[in-house]
This record gives C-alpha cells, structure tokens and sequence, in this order.
C-alpha cells in the first residue's frame, strides 16, 4: 500500500455510475503496461468508491452491474487500466519532465548527425525537442513516446538511428575479466583462441559506443583491440 497523501484519484464512469480509488500515477502507469502488477503496490487502500474524496464506498450492487463482480482487486485493476487519472498540475508537469528525460536518453543511445556519424549531445536533442512542441503524455512509457518524439525531432536536426558492430579482442588473462562485461551487450559471437585470447563481436548503440571502449579500456588498462566493423 502507498501514503494517500502520495496518491490521486483514478475515476471510472459508466451507465451514470462513477467509481474511484486512491492510487500512486506512477504505479498506476506501470500498472496499464503490466497487468501483472500487484494492485496492492498500487493503492492507498483496497476500496472502491463512489465519491473518493468524501469516503462514499460504491455499491456492491453497482459494481457487479458494472465491472461483473464486487471483488475490489478485480474492480480496482480494470478502474487502472481503462479509467482515467486525475493528474494535479504540478504532478502532471513533473512526470511530464521525468518522462521527456527518459525519452530523450532512449534517443540519444542510438542517434547520431548522418553527416559525421557523430552521437547528438542531449543538450542538443533538449533544444530540439523544446522547438518541436511536441507532447509528453505522462501516463505513457518512454518506450511508447520514442517513435512519436524522433519524428518530430527530424524535423529539426539531422538524425539517424545508428548502431556500431564492434571487433573485441582481448588476451588470455583478462577475457574472464572481460567476458561478463561483454555479455551485457548484444554480443552475436565469440571466439576462444588456442592462447586462450577471446575474440567477440559486440553491437552498441552508436550514442553509448565512447562509453563502451571506456569501459573496456578501464577494465584491461588499454590492453585490448577493437575495431569498428559496421555502422548499422
């Protein structure tokens, strides 16, 4: 259960009727992308009400008539999901500001300028998206908006979706070392050599390519060679 003062209104209205709880937005989001999250992590309290804010329980003959059944978990998960909730501003602003950072760093993995191959700063990817007026709908995944919010930043800058097809090779001593890291990524082969040197093939998204062979260079002191294969 979360703090009600932490917690908003979801509404649900039908056939005259209104139904409401008290729930957290954000587990309410994670909630309509994941029906398998636990209601109870999402509510203030397991009941279903009428007037929320004045305590007024809804009927249990209402909720039958509505939702099929008066079990307020079953209720309370389909208010989630098809109702709506009632945002305050200053939640709906901050959740819109959260949600703008995790779409823009979503982009900024794989966009680069087409023209250098360079990865767009997210400072730059900020401005853009400021100029594109573009809207953040809180209740949505980062996932979500991606596709909707590059379309209108390519109508600013130059942008494509890269990603870099990497050779790695490192000695003996510190493939063990390296492999796990390796592992992280989408690594399509790898090779054992007879020395036991590993060799591997490794794609990153082109905007986290300078902070992969950091982390390799950190974890063998610079004792390795790559290559970049392919630009895809």
């Amino acid at each position: 259960m979360i703090s009600l003062d932490k917690a908003v209104i979801a509404r649900y209205s039908s056939g005259g009727l209104s139904f409401e709880a008290w729930v957290d937005p954000e587990g309410a989001r994670k909630m309509r992308a994941d029906d398998r999250i636990p209601v109870e992590s999402v509510v203030a309290s397991l009941d279903v009400y009428s007037d929320a804010r004045k305590g007024t329980r809804a009927a249990a003959a209402d909720l039958n008539k509505v939702f099929g059944t008066a079990d307020a978990g079953m209720v309370i998960r389909k208010l989630v999901r098809n109702g709506e909730i009632q945002l305050t501003t200053e939640q709906k602003r901050k959740m819109q500001e959260e949600r703008k950072k995790q779409v823009l760093s979503l982009i900024a993995r794989t966009a680069v300028d087409p023209r250098t191959h360079a990865p767009h700063p997210l400072a730059r990817l900020e401005l853009a998206f400021e100029e594109s007026r573009v809207h953040i709908d809180p209740m949505k995944s980062a996932d979500e908006q991606a596709g909707l919010v590059l379309d209108h930043l390519k109508k600013i800058l130059p942008i494509r979706m890269e990603t870099n097809r990497i050779a790695v090779k490192v000695p003996a001593e510190l493939a063990a070392k390296v492999y796990g890291m390796l592992k992280q990524h989408d690594m399509s082969k790898e090779e054992w050599g007879n020395d036991g040197s590993l060799m591997a093939m490794v794609t990153v998204p082109a905007g986290l390519t300078g902070d992969f062979l950091d982390h390799l260079n950190k974890l063998t002191q610079g004792n390795n060679e790559t290559r970049i294969i392919e630009k895809v």
